[in-house]
């Protein structure tokens, strides 16, 4: 994570002198409880727990497999040491435990969406996120793990590499060397300093390559026909900066028009602006083979698509059951997306560069095509919330 920037030095970067100190003001805690009576709105039904709403069997078992995760990391070391001093009064580790444990036998045993509904709204407290504004609003957006082609050796199609981690590491100066003094401005030098010899794969395009260390994991498939899966195995020292709210901040793109799809058409007719704005975000993420495993979060188990979602882990309590108010893409008859309505369950299990606040959630969307174009399309506002046990 990127050191706070003290208020006196934030002043000071603002306006180029030194400012006077104030005192700190505490910061304002990430969830506030809600009672029964300020409930702003209906659980149920989930309706892809027991129907899709696209069609066809729901994913009951999906969801109990993201809880089970939850389970397998709120009994480790990290989610101990993540509880001990938790912001919110009352969030602790063995609330969440049995939170976790009594929602997964409600799974198991509710008979219908609606009665899952019923036992939640009877027997758990709500949280609700103080979001981006104070008042709970939340942006949303869609991570998924990418599929590329790719090649184990460089040729005239394949010519962008991903990297391993160097041995020496380590040892790096500090701070490390920017992005452009890694790769150059056009991603093609790295084999003239500190990455020479590192390259996993090559991609033929310079965008995929930029977002496979954007979405952390891919599964490439080579010219050998085999595939192979990536992970990241560290990064650089800097923080994440957004190359489509670069874009925003130029005045190419409104923030409500940002998307994954827009970003890509965008860079296609402006091939060249990519040297431009890569080299913008100074994190360099490497990698490592992973073996076929599925997509990890940063509590060290898997993320399950659209059951998973990605906060600030600093703010918001990891594993922790959710629900996410918002809009959501699922494909129609005609097998294209639109948007509907959707009060969703959802685990707590991932963070992300760009999540650094309250009012930010990256909801994981799966492996593949569709998983690409629906995780493209999600930008859109709503509310969070966490649900635990009232006793």
């Amino acid at each position: 994570m990127a050191k706070r920037i003290s208020r006196i030095a934030l002043t000071a970067a603002l306006w180029g002198q030194a400012a006077v100190a104030m005192p700190l003001l505490a910061a304002p805690v990430p969830l506030r409880p809600l009672s029964s009576a300020q409930m702003p709105f209906q659980l149920g039904p989930d309706t892809q727990l027991w129907q899709h709403p696209s069609g066809g069997k729901g994913d009951r078992q999906n969801l109990l497999k993201a809880v089970d995760r939850s389970l397998r990391y709120i009994d480790t070391g990290a989610a101990r040491a993540a509880y001990r001093n938790y912001a919110v009064p009352g969030i602790t580790q063995d609330r969440v435990r049995r939170s976790l444990l009594r929602f997964r036998q409600l799974l198991q045993t509710s008979a219908s969406a609606k009665a899952l509904s019923e036992a939640v709204q009877r027997e758990f407290a709500i949280y609700q996120s103080i979001g981006k504004d104070g008042n709970g609003t939340v942006d949303f957006t869609g991570y998924y793990e990418a599929t590329y082609r790719a090649s184990t050796v460089p040729t005239a199609e394949y010519r962008y590499p991903i990297y391993r981690q160097p041995q020496d590491f380590a040892s790096w100066p500090q701070p490390h060397p920017t992005r452009l003094q890694l790769e150059g401005a056009d991603g093609l030098q790295g084999h003239r300093g500190r990455l020479r010899g590192q390259e996993l794969a090559w991609l033929r395009d310079r965008l995929e390559a930029y977002l496979v260390q954007v979405q952390g994991s891919a599964r490439l498939t080579l010219t050998n026909g085999k595939i192979m899966t990536v992970g990241v195995a560290s990064k650089t020292n800097y923080p994440y900066v957004s190359i489509g709210k670069e874009l925003v901040k130029a005045g190419k793109v409104k923030q409500e028009d940002l998307s994954l799809p827009f970003l890509r058409q965008y860079f296609q007719t402006h091939p060249n602006e990519l040297d431009a704005y890569i080299p913008r975000n100074n994190r360099f993420i490497f990698f490592s083979q992973t073996y076929g495993a599925p997509a990890m979060g940063s509590l060290g188990v898997p993320v399950t698509p659209e059951r998973s979602i990605a906060t600030d882990k600093a703010l918001m309590p990891p594993g922790a059951l959710a629900v996410l108010q918002t809009r959501l893409p699922y494909y129609n008859g005609q097998k294209t997306l639109e948007f509907r309505d959707a009060t969703h369950f959802a685990l707590d299990q991932d963070t992300g560069g760009a999540i650094k606040t309250p009012g930010r959630v990256d909801i994981f969307m799966g492996t593949g095509a569709k998983a690409k174009e629906k995780a493209g399309v999600v930008n859109t506002p709503g509310q969070l919330y966490y649900l635990l046990l009232k006793r």
